[in-house]
């Protein structure tokens, strides 16, 4: 196997000497980055909650689509209750009128028996 040459630093506190206008540079840079950093975190955040928003709001959207479903299925029984009940109104209305009859052709007899018991009896 083959050895690879390591190197070692002893020394830690190396200490680089910039001049000025690239200190200047450097710590312009560095409050940048952190203002970035913070505007990415609150935007991180921002988006997180909007993301929640979005569920909420598909959720409600999804539960207020049951509501109509079910809304209109009541409405479609309810008006199948009516059509229903529209007919036995005239199915008893047709029964009435049958019934009617019935007892002015029973009252017409009734007297129609009498009087020809009576010519019989006369």
């Amino acid at each position: 196997m083959m050895s690879w040459n390591s190197f070692s630093q002893n020394v830690t506190d190396n200490q680089i000497q910039l001049t000025k206008p690239i200190a200047r540079l450097v710590i312009k840079d560095l409050i940048q980055f952190d203002g970035l950093s913070q505007e990415v975190e609150t935007m991180q955040i921002i988006l997180t909650e909007t993301n929640n928003k979005l569920i909420a709001q598909g959720n409600l959207n999804a539960n207020l689509k049951t509501q109509v479903a079910n809304y209109k299925k009541i409405i479609e029984q309810k008006d199948q209750q009516f059509s229903t009940q529209e007919e036995l109104n005239k199915r008893l209305q047709q029964d009435l009128k049958k019934q009617k009859l019935r007892t002015k052709l029973m009252g017409g007899a009734g007297i129609a028996i009498a009087i020809g018991a009576a010519v019989l009896i006369n």
